[in-house]
């Protein structure tokens, strides 16, 4: 199967595209669209936290779980939406988070393909949706695909920093090694826990203050018109 992919994760990833749960996920797509529905994102856009985010220049890791289900907002990267389109409550508290913790001004754009270019993978685990019916690909395989890549990303790189907020990340810690990986939680930034964890944890100036101590250069979290277009 050709999969439209980045060349490094291609090469990385090449065994999961044979598996037989790989062409079934391919097969399913085909025939939701056959029937008419609406998925998100569009499919040149499945795979674009790893077309943004090449296997040999990831830094950090943001999980999250189901891309956003309305139209004009999912473009395959976690928590983010397409530019012009008003950021949703999750990613306003994680801007919030943002300015409390590194002092940038609040983005004027949802969109972060600027983390994504800096080696941010912005990974959902489930990769595509039905318009407006959140989870409704949860279990077409795309989960056993996604925990591929994390154990990929865990066994043949070190020192990348996972930022796992919410017990549904948090539940893909055990795909991690620890010992030679740094792991990061909180709380999920949606409105209804943000305040028992993730506001006030410093994900973003603690993920520097590691890429740092490794030599490697921090990620700017601005999000501004002039870096988004940079």
């Amino acid at each position: 199967m050709d999969v439209k992919i980045e060349e490094s994760w291609k090469e990385v990833l090449r065994s999961e595209f044979v598996k037989p749960y790989f062409g079934q996920i391919a097969a399913h797509l085909k025939m939701e669209k056959a029937t008419g529905a609406m998925i998100f994102p569009p499919g040149p856009l499945i795979f674009n936290a790893f077309n943004l985010t090449p296997f040999n220049k990831i830094k950090v890791v943001i999980l999250g779980q189901d891309p956003y289900h309305g139209i004009g907002q999912a473009h395959g990267l976690s928590f983010s939406v397409l530019p012009g389109i008003k950021p949703p409550p999750s990613l306003k508290n994680i801007f919030k988070e943002l300015h409390d913790d590194v002092g940038i001004s609040i983005p004027t754009t949802g969109d972060l393909t600027n983390w994504a270019r800096q080696g941010v993978l912005l990974l959902n685990a489930i990769l595509t949706v039905r318009s407006a019916e959140p989870a409704s690909h949860a279990k077409i395989g795309w989960t056993n695909f996604t925990d591929a890549v994390i154990r990929t990303i865990s066994e043949k790189k070190e020192g990348i920093i996972f930022l796992l907020w919410g017990s549904y990340a948090q539940q893909k810690q055990e795909l991690i090694d620890a010992t030679k990986h740094y792991v990061l939680k909180a709380a999920h930034p949606s409105p209804f826990s943000a305040d028992k964890g993730f506001f006030g944890c410093r994900h973003f100036s603690k993920a520097n203050e590691i890429l740092m101590k490794q030599g490697l250069d921090p990620i700017d979290w601005q999000l501004n018109e002039q870096h988004a277009n940079a």
